[in-house]
Formats: structure tokens, sequence, C-alpha cells
């Protein structure tokens, strides 16, 4: 089943000409930004903030816009990444969400990476300490830093999700899936964790990013109890257990944050678990209770033994695309350059079909 929905046909479809207009427009932004030319510091440039639409950065300095268009097709991106799974039938009361729509998904949000990473690298360190001191909080190093991590993350999740529905997945896969999530989540954390923000977007992604580090840690205990369980020795049970304890206790920890993050500014619906969670919610508390029931004469027998075990740590698996700027634009090699005065309006409907 593809991506087709009416949602997703709308919004998609301006994301793409907005993107290719974006994409068009870097590649004559590029000829600006060459120092051979000498138009670095000619143009000013100017944007306002989403936030607040009265709050304008006017920038001469076309590294500057270079970054502003980089950050805004990443912003495109993992707004296509969420369009992507969005069910097609809103109907329905479960969240249905095809898997090659998943597996879509999680190519957009290594692409979004691609974009940050990229911006991170190769453009922030090139504008002077003044210029960096106007950006906005979102576009803070940090900040970027934290949504490169946490777009990784949640591809992470979702292939988690598409391993808990496939047959073939092995135990061994989902948990290193759910470490490898965790691990990722804890990094986002840590990068917003560092910003001293007072803006409610920047408190309301901090708390985003706590329920969904609970989330993946009970995961990846849950995961690491079944396989200790899988052991002989009455010890591996007396781990399971402790695993499968730790998991519900933070399950019933994440529910909270969840309901935190909700509340805070602005307010949000709490949204209905999906994917792997759907499937842990219910697994973790009934996988905690049947095995204390089943290994508690071992665990009143070897009491010393009740120590919660270390999580695996394996090297991450998802990498961010690698990102190339296009080449210049052709016009900037005739030596006489002409501005086209056209809006973004108008070249966008240039692809509109006449009717």
């Amino acid at each position: 089943m593809g991506c087709t929905s009416s949602v997703y046909a709308f919004g998609g479809s301006a994301i793409a000409q907005l993107t290719r207009a974006l994409e068009e427009y870097l590649s004559l932004l590029l000829g600006l930004a060459k120092k051979e030319y000498g138009l670095q510091e000619l143009v000013e440039f100017r944007w306002k903030e989403l936030e607040d639409g009265r709050q304008e950065i006017c920038v001469s300095n076309s590294w500057f816009e270079l970054f502003s268009v980089l950050h805004m097709m990443a912003v495109l991106t993992l707004m296509e990444a969420n369009l992507k799974l969005i069910p097609q039938d809103s109907g329905l009361s479960e969240r249905l969400v095809s898997a090659d729509c998943m597996r879509d998904a999680v190519d957009l949000l290594l692409k979004a990476a691609g974009y940050l990473n990229f911006c991170i690298g190769n453009v922030l360190p090139r504008l002077p300490p003044d210029i960096k001191s106007k950006l906005p909080s979102d576009m803070h190093e940090s900040i970027l830093e934290a949504i490169s991590h946490q777009a990784l993350a949640q591809g992470t999740e979702i292939q988690l999700g598409l391993a808990v529905q496939s047959h073939n997945a092995t135990l061994s896969v989902k948990r290193r899936l759910a470490c490898e999530q965790l691990s990722f989540f804890a990094q986002a954390h840590c990068c917003v964790s560092e910003v001293n923000a007072n803006g409610a977007a920047p408190k309301k992604q901090l708390l985003f990013l706590k329920w969904k580090y609970l989330e993946a840690k009970a995961a990846a205990y849950y995961y690491h109890g079944l396989i200790l369980d899988k052991g002989t020795e009455p010890s591996s049970h007396v781990s399971a257990v402790c695993c499968f304890l730790a998991a519900e206790e933070l399950i019933a920890e994440s529910k909270k944050a969840c309901l935190t993050f909700c509340l805070a500014e602005p307010i949000t619906r709490a949204p209905p678990p999906w994917g792997a969670m759907k499937h842990l919610h219910k697994k973790i508390p009934e996988t905690a209770s049947k095995k204390s029931q089943m290994y508690g004469y071992l665990l009143e027998q070897e009491k010393d033994l009740q120590n919660l075990p270390d999580l695996p740590e394996f090297q991450l698996s998802l990498k961010p695309d690698e990102y190339e700027l296009p080449e210049v634009d052709s016009a900037w090699d005739c030596g006489k350059w002409e501005i086209t005065e056209q809006t973004l309006k108008e070249h966008l409907n240039e692809d509109e079909p006449e009717t």
C-alpha cells in the first residue's frame, strides 16, 4: 500500500515544490558565498522567526543565508517524514501505517540528519561570533545536534517497530535496536540540556526526549531480560526478572513523563502507543508479573544476585546521510549577472497546471 492519502498528497506536494525551489536557490546562493566573487557580505538577508513573526533577523552574510536555507530544508524533510507516518484512514481507531511508509520515513529522517550535520560541520564554523549570537535558539549548534540525534533515535524506533512485526527478527536484533535507540535519545537529551534557553520550545523538547528515553530504556531492559532468561543458571533467571521489573517501572515512569510533556506549553494531545511501544505496553507488565511468580523462590534464595545488570553497548548502526552542496549555478560563469525579479510564490505557481 503506497503513501497516497489525501493529507500526504496535499502536504507532500507543497513540501516537494518548496524543497525544489530551495535547491534551485541554493545553487544560485553558492555564487554569493564564493570568495573569488567578493560578494559574501553584499546582500542583506532577512528572516522572521515562526514563534514570533515580529522578530526579524537581518544579516549581510551569504553563509548565514545558506545556513538558513539548509536548516529549512532539514525541517521540511522532517515534516515529510512525519506525513509518512500519518495513517491513510483517519477514521480507524488504531494507528495503522504501512511498512513501506515506515521505511520511507526512516530514509527521510536520515536525510534530515544529513542536512543538520552538514550545517554543524561545514557552515556554522564559517559564521563569525557576532552573527552566531543573533541566531534563534533552534539554530544553535547544540539544538541542531539534538535534532540530528533525535532523528536517528526515531528512525531506530521505527526499525524496532518493524522488527517487532517481523517473524524473522531475532531477540538479539530487537535488543540491539532498543539499546541503540536508547543511546540516540540519551545523546539528544544531553545536547538540549546544555542549552540555557528559557523558551517553551526547548523545554518542551527536553520533556519529549525524557519521555522517549524512558520508553527506550524500558524496551532495552525487556529484550535484555528475555535473552538472559534463556540461560540455564539460576543467576540468569534472577537477572532476567530484575530486568523485567525495571522495564515495568520504566514504562510507568514513561507514562507520567508523557503526560508532563503533553501538559507543558504548548499543550498537546497524548498520542496513543504505536509501533513497538504498542506491543511493549502490554507485554512488559505481563512478563514482569509472570516471571516474578515463576522465579519467586529463586528471588528469595538468591537475594545477593538481585542486581540490575548493565545493558550491552553496541556500535550505532544508523548514520546521517552524507550531504554535498550542489554545483554553483552556471549563471555565475557568464560574467554578467542579472537578478530575475520573481517572488517565491510566482516561482511555485509556475508548476501549477492551467485550468
